[in-house]
C-alpha cells in the first residue's frame, strides 16, 4: 500500500507553517507524489485565513491530533460479497483471494454480517445434522449456480425457501409413501435414474426435482412438469454428492456472522482492541459513516507500521508537533528554528537553514528541482514570508529572504509593501476574539531540560487594545502555565508600526528575580527592538531559564 504522507506545520500554526505545508505538497505531487497531502494541526488564524480566501487555496486537511485510528492501520482494499450470493460463490471467493474472512454487504454496499470459516462449520453442521432435520433456506437459481445444474424447467427461480429435502433412493412404493408423508410445496427431491419417481414428484407438485448424473427427462413428463409448476434441473454430480451441495447454495448472509460488529476509520485503536481480540477471527470490518465498506483490520495489522508517515515543516521540536507524532515514522523535516533536541532512530532529511522564513525554504526548492510554481501557490509563499519577516523589517530577514520575496512578487504581480500591509492588518485584528483564541493562535511549548514554558505571539497596529485588555490575557496565561505545569506563560505583542514589543508574562513567583527585561509594570516588560520570537526573545529567554536552573 501507497502510504499517505502528511505534511504538518506545528501544532498552533502561523501563516508560514500553513503555507509552507501547502507549499511543498503540491511540490511534491508536482515531481509525481500524489500521496504527499498538506494537514494542519491547528484552525487558521485570522491572516491565514484571510489569505487563503483571497487567493482560493482549499486549506489543508485538519487533523486536530495523530491519535492511532483505525484509518491508519487498516488494508483499504476488501473484497465483498453480496448477501444474496450463495455460499459456495463466497467460499470460493475466499480461496482465491486467500481471505479469512469476507464482509457480507446488501446490494447498496452496507454491510450485513461476516463471513469467516468457524462461523460458515458451526451453521453446516446444525444443517446436515440428520437428527435435526433442518430445512435449508435457498432459492432454484442457487442450486443452479452451485452446482451448475441444466435447468429444464424453471419457475420462480429467484424466490427464496426454506427447502426439505428428500432422496429418491427407496422403492417405488416405499418411496411413493415418503412422498405422501412429505408437504409439497417447498420439497425438493433428488433421484438418478427413476422415471416413476420422477412422475409421482411431478403429480404430487413439489417445488423442485433434481435428477443427477445426467440423466434425462422424457418430453411427456417435462410438458407435465411445466403444466403442474414443477421446477426441474439435471445435475451433473452424483446424487449424494447432490445432497451435500444443496446446502452450499445457502445464501451467504444466512451463513455468515452478523454478531461480529463494524468499525469505522476514525476509531481509535485503543477504543477497537477490546472489540477486535473478542471477534473469533481477530478480525472486522471497517465502514463509513453510510455504513458502507471500505476496508478491513486484524490483529496482525496493529503489529504492521502505519499507512501514514510525517513530514515536518517550521518546526523541529516535537512539543510543538501534532499530538501523537511519536507513533509515526518522520521522513523530513524543513525549518528555520532552533534545533530544539531532536532526533530519530534512522535517518532522514533535515533542512535547517537561518533565514526569516520556512516559505522562503520551500520556494528554492522548487527552484532546484525546476519546477514552476503555480501563482496560487506563489502568492502564498510570498505571503508567509511577509508575515514571518514583517515585510522583511524583522532581524530575521536575510537577503535569501528579500531576493526570494522579489522573486515570488514577480510571479504574482503583487506589490511588497501593498500586500504585506493587506495581511498584516488581517493578522492584528483582536477585536471580537477572546484572549483563549489569541494566545494558542500562535502559541509554541518550549523545554529546557526539564523546565517548560510556553510563548505565544501576536502582531498588532496598535498596543492600545491588548493593553485595555491586559488583565484578560494573564488571566489565561496563568490558566495556560498551570495546565502545562510550566515555569511560565508569555504572549509577545509585537507593534508592527514600531518595530518593538512588549511581554505579557504569568510565572512561578521563584522566577520573578531573574527577568531582566525593562519593567513597564507588573507580568508587563517592553522589549525595545524585539520583532523576532525565534532569533531575538528565545535566545534571550534560554539565558534566563539556564540561570534560573543553575
Amino acid at each position: 500500500m501507497n502510504k499517505t504522507v502528511y505534511i504538518f506545520g506545528h501544532k498552533n500554526p502561523d501563516t508560514d507553517s500553513i503555507v509552507s505545508a501547502t507549499a511543498y505538497a503540491k511540490l511534491k505531487q508536482l515531481q509525481g507524489y500524489d500521496n504527499y497531502k498538506a494537514a494542519r494541526a491547528g484552525h487558521f488564524n485570522p491572516q491565514t485565513d484571510y489569505i487563503y480566501k483571497k487567493f482560493k487555496v482549499e486549506s489543508p486537511k485538519y487533523l486536530s491530533n495523530l491519535t492511532p485510528k483505525v484509518e491508519y492501520f487498516m488494508q483499504d482494499k476488501c473484497e465483498v460479497v453480496d448477501e444474496n450470493e450463495s455460499v459456495w460463490a463466497a467460499i470460493a471467493k475466499m480461496q482465491a483471494n486467500n481471505l479469512r474472512a469476507l464482509p457480507v454487504v446488501d446490494s447498496d454496499g452496507h454491510y450485513k454480517a461476516l463471513l469467516h470459516y468457524s462461523a460458515f462449520a458451526q451453521k453446516l453442521l446444525i444443517l446436515l445434522n440428520p437428527e435435526l432435520k433442518t430445512n435449508i433456506s435457498t432459492s432454484i437459481n442457487l442450486i443452479i449456480k452451485t452446482m451448475n445444474a441444466q435447468p429444464l424447467v424453471v419457475h420462480n427461480q429467484d424466490d427464496i425457501f426454506k427447502a426439505s429435502i428428500l432422496a429418491g433412493g427407496a422403492s417405488d412404493e416405499t418411496f411413493k409413501q415418503m412422498l405422501q408423508a412429505r408437504s409439497s410445496e417447498n420439497l425438493i427431491v433428488i433421484t438418478s435414474d427413476r422415471e416413476k419417481i420422477y412422475e409421482l414428484c411431478i403429480e404430487k407438485k413439489i417445488k423442485l426435482l433434481i435428477i443427477t448424473s445426467g440423466y434425462m427427462l422424457s418430453k411427456e413428463l417435462k410438458e407435465k412438469a411445466k403444466a403442474n409448476g414443477v421446477s426441474v434441473i439435471m445435475s451433473p454430480y452424483s446424487t449424494s454428492d447432490t445432497v451435500m451441495m444443496i446446502a452450499y447454495s445457502t445464501p451467504v448472509s444466512i451463513m455468515a456472522d452478523p454478531e461480529i460488529q463494524a468499525v469505522q476509520p476514525s476509531d481509535t485503536i485503543s477504543r477497537i482492541r477490546t472489540i477486535l481480540l473478542e471477534s473469533p477471527i481477530r478480525r472486522l470490518p471497517v465502514v463509513d459513516t453510510e455504513n458502507k465498506v471500505i476496508g478491513i483490520i486484524s490483529e496482525h495489522d496493529l503489529t504492521n507500521e502505519p499507512n501514514i508517515r510525517l513530514v515536518l515543516v517550521d518546526h523541529n521540536e516535537k512539543t510543538q508537533a501534532v499530538e501523537g507524532v511519536e507513533h509515526y515514522k518522520i521522513e523530513e523535516v524543513i525549518d528555520h528554528h532552533r534545533i530544539g533536541g531532536f532526533s530519530t532512530s534512522y535517518p532522514i532529511t533535515f533542512i535547517n537553514k537561518p533565514i526569516g522564513s520556512t516559505a522562503t525554504i520551500i520556494t528554492t526548492l522548487y527552484q532546484e528541482a525546476k519546477i514552476p510554481i503555480p501563482k496560487e501557490i506563489a502568492s502564498l509563499l510570498l505571503c508567509g514570508i511577509l508575515s514571518d519577516t514583517l515585510i522583511l523589517k524583522s532581524t530575521t530577514t536575510t537577503e535569501i529572504d528579500r531576493q526570494t520575496a522579489e522573486y515570488l512578487a514577480n510571479i504574482t504581480d503583487l506589490d511588497i509593501e501593498t500586500i504585506g500591509r493587506e495581511i498584516l492588518t488581517a493578522g492584528s485584528r483582536i477585536k471580537d476574539r477572546s484572549a483563549t483564541e489569541v494566545i494558542h493562535q500562535d502559541m509554541k511549548e518550549y523545554r529546557e531540560d526539564k523546565i517548560c514554558y510556553t510563548v505565544s505571539q501576536i502582531e498588532v497596529g496598535d498596543l492600545k487594545e491588548i493593553m485595555d485588555r491586559k488583565m484578560d490575557f494573564l488571566s489565561e496565561l496563568e490558566i495556560e502555565r498551570r495546565a502545562n505545569k510550566a515555569l511560565f506563560s508569555a504572549l509577545l505583542v509585537t507593534d508592527i508600526t514600531q518595530l518593538s514589543s512588549i511581554l505579557l508574562i504569568e510565572y512561578d513567583p521563584k522566577f520573578e528575580s531573574f527577568i531582566t527585561f525593562q519593567k513597564q509594570e507588573k507580568n508587563v516588560y517592553f522589549l525595545k527592538d524585539v520583532v523576532s520570537r525565534k532569533k531575538q526573545l528565545i535566545p534571550l529567554i534560554t539565558e534566563l531559564v539556564e540561570n534560573f536552573t543553575n
